[in-house]
């Protein structure tokens, strides 16, 4: 590939512009006719031919051996995405879509972002890519005993809206304002603590606690422990894989192949997203840009998901290098800043400014 030679004139952004914008709408090579009849440049048909020769010199395109048209390189869409407004806006399906979820999303974190996934996946046609937060300084906000009649349920619910559930038989004794009582009294003794304290803590109680709080005491003390063997773990939750699949028309099948695979490799996964995201508000790979996007010849769009200054996770879609990079961003972008709302919520257990999606 030639070196790249600085910046693009202003007619050259131009024709690249075109040029990605018409392969990504057909999947077929364009050629200097084609952008001369469907795009404005104000310039003759032999002229675009001649700046796309100068492009695919300096790298931007390629030339496909059996057809006359060109196709763009990762370096013509890291061009092509560079130069895309910062600001860019939802379709008003994908805002309506967004604002709909979002209204009647669950306050369970690990729910929600199983959700995002397929979310993303049906506003962009890839695959919706999440990676949940570290449990390692998760902290317990509130347990809760909950009569659902022949059993109890039990709730320990962290910080960042993960929901630990556990199903107990009914306890002897207890009525409905005793139950009450118990479980704002566990309420009050375990918010704050890690999973590990409260362990030790559920523990310590129950060797002094009646049989009836005994029993809910070593319940407690199962789940915690659950928890604490959790913390430091990072899991990733994907959505519309199947959309990948209809992608061999731009893939080869054995990129597909890879990917497909790669994709239950959750480690490799989230040492990706984990990569792509940083700190930045949103990010954008493409193919050879990371080692696993090129072997797949994929981009990724992704973005972080926050409370303040402390990112918990990232959120982010997987696709061909041929995307439809203005829709994807925008969602990404709205989908993360959604998602930071809500956990911000969950942190102070209070209401979010509900405005409207991007």
């Amino acid at each position: 590939m030639a070196e790249r030679r600085g910046e693009l004139g202003e007619r050259k952004a131009a024709v690249l512009r075109a040029v990605v914008t018409e392969f990504v709408r057909t999947g077929e090579p364009v050629g200097s006719e084609t952008i001369a009849e469907n795009y404005r440049l104000g310039v003759s048909p032999a002229t675009i031919r001649n700046e796309m020769s100068a492009l695919e010199e300096m790298g931007y395109l390629s030339h496909p051996h059996t057809s006359a048209g060109r196709i763009p390189t990762d370096v013509g869409y890291r061009s092509y995405v560079d130069s895309l407004p910062s600001g860019g806006r939802l379709k008003d399906a994908q805002r309506r879509a967004i604002a709909d979820f979002f209204q009647r999303t669950v306050l369970d974190l690990e729910e929600v972002l199983r959700g995002t996934t397929q979310l993303l996946s049906r506003l962009t046609q890839y695959a919706g890519l999440a990676v949940t937060p570290s449990s390692s300084e998760e902290r317990i906000v509130r347990v809760e005993l909950i009569d659902i009649g022949p059993a109890l349920l039990l709730l320990v619910v962290d910080q960042h809206g993960g929901v630990h559930r556990r199903l107990m038989d009914r306890l002897e004794g207890l009525d409905e304002d005793a139950l009450w009582g118990l479980s704002s009294r566990l309420s009050a003794s375990f918010a704050g603590m890690t999973g590990g304290r409260a362990r030790a803590r559920s523990q310590e109680l129950g060797r002094m606690a009646a049989d009836e709080e005994r029993h809910v005491l070593g319940t407690l003390a199962e789940v915690f422990g659950e928890m604490e063997e959790g913390m430091g773990t990072e899991h990733v939750l994907v959505g519309g894989v199947a959309n990948l699949a209809g992608e061999v028309a731009t893939w080869r099948r054995e990129t597909v192949r890879r990917l497909v695979e790669a994709l239950e490799r959750e480690r490799e996964i989230v040492g990706l997203l984990r990569d792509v995201s940083g700190k930045h508000e949103l990010s954008v790979t493409i193919g050879e840009e990371h080692p696993a996007t090129g072997l797949w010849e994929a981009s990724v769009v992704a973005a972080p998901y926050r409370i303040g200054d402390t990112t918990l996770g990232s959120i982010g879609v997987v696709g061909p290098t041929r995307m439809d990079y203005v829709s994807v961003i925008a969602a990404v972008r709205s989908v993360a800043r959604r998602v930071s709302e809500l956990v911000t919520q969950l942190e102070g257990d209070g209401d979010p400014e509900q405005g409207e999606a991007d």
